[in-house]
């Protein structure tokens, strides 16, 4: 099965910024327009309204299904965190600091349960519904900076993941420095975002 970030990562043996967000992660508009809705919490959907997304506090967790190789998974998913670094780490981390001028990096630590479905084998595109907010607005993904934060795995290490088995992955984007607010998203494909909120002292 292939994922979405294997080649860059293959190509790239330090941390690229992805400065041009795409229109396949969902887009902006969408994602402002969740964040100025209430929450429909455990109210039923209407034909009209997505049957998943909203806001969760600190340690709720999140249930949705990903397409798997070699089928559907059910998975638990929980932001525990997000570091905010400091702007002289984010210009160490790209090759040309002025790309990152004024901003820092967010690193989202998110865990993933595998609640139901085939055991996996070749590796899991749960992650891919992951991204990372500051003050409403999505940040821009850094490709290869999480793999080697403390307590974060690479997916695609993940060779066996049977029913009742955790693993943490982590996302790293660049954000505005001083944001007051961060957060992190996930989503199952085509649905509304789970919003986890870390205020910023």
């Amino acid at each position: 099965m292939p994922h979405r970030k294997t080649a860059l990562r293959l190509v790239a043996p330090v941390a690229v910024l992805a400065l041009a967000l795409t229109a396949c992660e969902g887009g902006d508009d969408k994602s402002d327009a969740d964040a100025k809705s209430p929450a429909t919490g455990e109210a039923s959907p209407s034909p009209s309204q997505a049957a998943s997304g909203g806001d969760l506090a600190t340690g709720e967790s999140a249930t949705g299904k990903v397409a798997e190789d070699p089928g559907e998974v059910t998975y638990d998913v929980v932001a525990q965190k997000v570091d905010v670094g400091t702007e002289a780490e984010a210009a160490k981390a790209v090759a040309d600091a002025a790309d990152v001028k004024g901003k820092v990096l967010a690193t989202a630590y998110i865990k993933y349960t595998h609640k139901s479905g085939p055991a996996l084998t070749e590796g899991s595109d749960v992650h891919d519904g992951a991204t990372v907010f500051a003050d409403g607005q999505r940040g821009s993904v850094l490709v290869g900076a999480s793999e080697d934060a403390p307590g974060c795995e690479d997916p695609y290490d993940v060779e066996s993941w049977k029913q009742g088995e955790s693993h943490v992955f982590c996302e790293t984007y660049v954000i505005p420095a001083g944001a007051k607010s961060v957060e992190a998203h996930w989503s199952e494909e085509d649905g509304e975002p789970y919003v986890w909120k870390f205020p910023q002292k």
